[in-house]
This record gives structure tokens, sequence and C-alpha cells, in this order.
């Protein structure tokens, strides 16, 4: 395990996967600058990391995220404060990773921790989780990303709901409207999590990325520049070893052994 910055965020590396661990277990990982600064630094270190083809975000002890810090929040009142440029930098450096991630989401994810989920590829939900955005009954709303990632993930209609409202979202319903991919119980987030990533990391370690970066780019361009991109990106490995490897692999009826080449 690798302590990154300021020690508030750990980086590990198990195989081809990352784990990016919040590290403030006394406070829930509640978030602070320093916290945030650590966490975009860790995730910019896996997606660099050559072995890395899946991560994992989750949070060190029982809980997942708190939210904010509370005493930060209270001292916002400086519409420069430091936390207002931290916490957009973490989610672009989160939505800029390059392979596959997932969020392990156990006991809390309330708030801003709730958007610190949505850039994420996939989420793991414990079945006895606090997840949703309250901001509305907080005196604001939500603004670190859930107006914008919501309804491209669940729909308009119910990314109102869930914004305006300001209620928590019971997991059962998360799962069935698409939020989340998985509900386990909380015991059992961090193993599961990191076994998705694990079947994630065992694919092609080129066209993952790609497939990923098609499909993020699918709704903000029209759908004839978008096939254009899909096919784009589908020749840069019509000559590499792994291509061969994998339809060779399929007709000797074996696993295939991927190389990143």
């Amino acid at each position: 395990m690798e302590r990154i910055g300021s020690g508030l965020a750990a980086l590990t590396v198990d195989g081809h996967r990352a784990d990016v661990t919040l590290s403030r277990p006394e406070k829930r990982n509640a978030m602070t600058v320093p916290l945030m600064e650590d966490l975009a630094t860790a995730l910019e270190r896996a997606d660099a990391h050559e072995d890395v083809r899946a991560v994992v975000l989750g949070g060190e002890g029982p809980v997942f995220c708190a939210g904010m810090d509370l005493e930060m929040m209270r001292a916002r009142a400086d519409a420069d404060g430091p936390e207002r440029g931290a916490f957009p930098d973490l989610l672009d450096a989160l939505a800029s990773v390059s392979v596959p991630t997932v969020a392990a989401i156990k006991r809390a994810a309330p708030a801003g921790a709730f958007e610190l989920t949505l850039p994420c590829d996939f989420r793991v939900l414990g079945a006895d989780a606090t997840y949703g955005v309250i901001e509305v009954k907080l005196g604001t709303f939500p603004h670190g990303g859930a107006t914008q990632r919501l309804p491209r993930l669940v729909g308009l209609a119910k990314a109102k709901e869930l914004v305006l409202a300001g209620e928590f979202i019971d997991p059962a319903e998360a799962d069935a409207c698409g939020l989340v991919n998985e509900v386990v119980p909380d015991e059992e987030v961090d193993a599961a999590a990191r076994e998705l990533a694990d079947s994630l990391a065992a694919n092609a370690p080129l066209g993952m990325p790609r497939a990923k970066q098609a499909l993020d780019e699918a709704l903000e361009m029209p759908l004839a520049e978008g096939l254009e991109r899909e096919r784009a990106l589908g020749r840069e490995l019509d000559s590499t070893r792994d291509y061969r490897e994998g339809f060779e692999a399929r007709i000797e009826g074996r696993d295939p052994t991927f190389e990143g080449r």
C-alpha cells in the first residue's frame, strides 16, 4: 500500500487491479481539501500504472464516505474557498481514468459522496447504505455533477425525483432504476467490488479503454459522428498482437493471454 501526499488516500496495486482508498476512517472518510487532493493524485497514479486494467474506489473502515467535512462546509461562506476547486478537480480526475472504475459504496455515501460515485463506470452498493443527494434540504442543491450525470444514468424524470426530493434512495430501488450495478450486504461490498474489477481486468487491455472512451463520448456527439469515432478506435487494434490472440484463443477453445500490445 502506498500512502499518497498527506496520507489521506492510499493506492494498492494487486495484479491488474488498483484499489484507491479514502483514508480518514476516524471521520468516516469525510472529504477535506487535502483528502480530495490526495485522492485525485492516487487516481492519476493508478491510471498511469502500466499493469493496472481496472480501479476500485473505496473507503477505509466501515464507511465509504460521509460526504464533505462539516467544519469545512460551515466555513464555506468564502466563495473562493479552496474546496470549490478541489472537488471538481477530483471528479475530473476520476472521470478521466482510462480503465474501468468501480465504486465500493458501503454504509454511507450522502451528498458529495454520492456525487463522487457518479463518474465511476460501475457502482456496488451496500444493502443498508444511506445513498443519495440531500443538498436541497441543506440550503443548497447538488452541484458536483449530479444534475448532469444523473440524467445520463437514470433518465431526466428519475434524476429530478432524486435531486428535488432530497431523500436517500432505497438500495433496491437504486438497483432497479440502473443507478447501481449490484446490491450486496454492506460487509461484502469491498470484496464484491474487487471481484467485479478483477473480472473486468481480465478482458482485453487495449479494447477496454477504447470501449470506455467510445461509450463516454456517445451522448456528446451525433450518431454518425459517434459511429465513425467507434470505427476509428477499432481500427487502431486491427494489427495488434492481442487482437490475433483473442480470436486464436476462441478458435482453439482456450482462455486468451493478453499482453496489452
